[in-house]
């Protein structure tokens, strides 16, 4: 006799009722009923629409919960989910409450909150992140994680994640909807926090597979950085950069000219040793701004000689394009596996209706590729996901989390 594996279930379910119990009471029912199962965890969304009930929703979810769900959420300005007829939306600047539920059988389910303070020294072992977590390496956890934007030391939790578990996966976003510090809302089982980082490691018989869409495109050619300190390069194939930049820039359409004037971006190149590079081979980091004296230009990141940089541009075609061409070759690379079972979307806030002049487009171009994919998210104010190999805080990015079995 064969004996058949219990299968993962998803399910989600966005609410706009004015009324945060009404609107508790109807994900949770309508993501129940869709769930069929035991949710072992539960991801919440909350628009900044409800700031001042923020610490009524833990109280009323574990009303209609099961005591077994584990439960992490966070506050987004933008909320992402599926209405009762099974279609995606993204409801910006709007009264929204988005339910994820999962049942994970075989799925250990391990939620955490730390702050930068109890953050160790980033000289120290991977024993000092394992004892913090108190996650063991050998059960090679999945990471969701959902930080203050402000003062959660997010960066350096995530080079401690990516040091202490080699070989796991890390997703998230930073909550977004107001912009001072400790306003927002960070959710973990039955405690509303107001700072650092709330999260949930999965271990066991689940795969997290990741989409991230940086929605650049390349301009001109990849350069070595020959001359490089921190943050700032100072040559580039020998020459000062801001010539080469110069130079670039003069010999791009018009079109694409104007769109440097306020759409340009470095892409560094996270593997060394490729030579035909391609969309997710770079990591996209903000130019900062230039010393017009030495020809220097500053970008958002450390770089370091020897590594290769790419000039970039962005605007809503490039955004859709690159998504959709993330999103075919997702597909093709999977249509072995078994079925996804669910997804989670984290979204920059300069997406979205502002930068395509339509409301959905992600999440529906997401659902055009990967339909009958439950999928829950947010509107954030900085993105988590792996490029290269490494995890990284992105900005402009949708990254897509999406859970199956192995």
């Amino acid at each position: 006799m064969v004996e058949l594996m219990a299968q993962m279930q998803w399910a989600n379910a966005l609410s706009t009722r004015s009324s945060l119990e009404a609107a508790v009471t109807d994900v949770v029912e309508r993501a129940s009923s869709s769930l069929q199962a035991p949710a072992n965890l539960g991801l919440v969304f909350i628009s900044s629409a409800f700031a001042s009930e923020y610490p009524r929703l833990l109280p009323l979810l574990q009303e209609r919960l099961p005591e077994t769900t584990v439960l992490i959420g966070c506050s987004g300005g933008g909320i992402i989910g599926m209405t009762q007829r099974g279609q995606m939306q993204e409801l910006e600047d709007s009264p929204a409450l988005s339910l994820s539920l999962a049942h994970l059988p075989d799925v250990k389910v391990q939620a955490f909150h730390v702050v930068a303070e109890e953050l160790p020294d980033p000289d120290s072992s991977p024993d000092a992140w394992v004892e913090l977590l108190d996650i063991s390496p050998d059960e090679q956890p999945q990471f969701i994680l959902l930080s203050e934007p402000f003062s959660s030391g997010i960066n350096d939790l995530v080079q401690g994640l990516d040091f202490a578990y080699p070989g796991s996966v890390t997703v998230g976003g930073q909550a977004s909807g107001s912009p001072m510090p400790g306003r927002a809302g960070l959710f973990c089982n039955n405690r509303l926090y107001r700072s650092g980082t709330v999260g949930v490691a999965l271990s066991g018989n689940i795969v997290l597979e990741t989409i991230v869409a940086q929605g650049c495109r390349p301009i001109g050619k990849p350069y070595i950085v020959t001359k490089g300190e921190r943050n700032v390069l100072l040559e580039l194939d020998d020459q000062p950069p801001l010539e080469v930049l110069r130079d670039l820039i003069n010999s791009l359409s018009d079109a694409d000219r104007q769109l440097a004037e306020h759409s340009l971006f470095i892409g560094v190149v996270r593997n060394e040793f490729k030579q035909s590079l391609e969309q997710g081979d770079f990591l996209i980091r903000n130019l900062l701004g230039v010393d017009p004296k030495v020809g220097a230009i500053a970008l958002g990141d450390r770089i370091r000689p020897g590594q290769r940089i790419q000039f970039h541009l962005r605007d809503a075609q490039t955004s859709a394009e690159d998504l959709e061409w993330l999103l075919e070759r997702y597909q093709k690379q999977t249509q072995s596996h078994p079925p996804a079972a669910g997804a989670l979307m984290f979204s920059c806030v300069g997406r979205g209706e502002g930068l395509y002049g339509q409301p959905n487009f992600d999440s529906g171009l997401f659902s055009r590729y990967l339909n009958d994919i439950p999928l829950g998210g947010f509107f954030c104010g900085g993105e988590i996901g792996p490029v290269g190999g490494s995890t990284f805080v992105h900005g402009y990015t949708s990254v897509f989390g999406i859970c199956r079995q192995p």
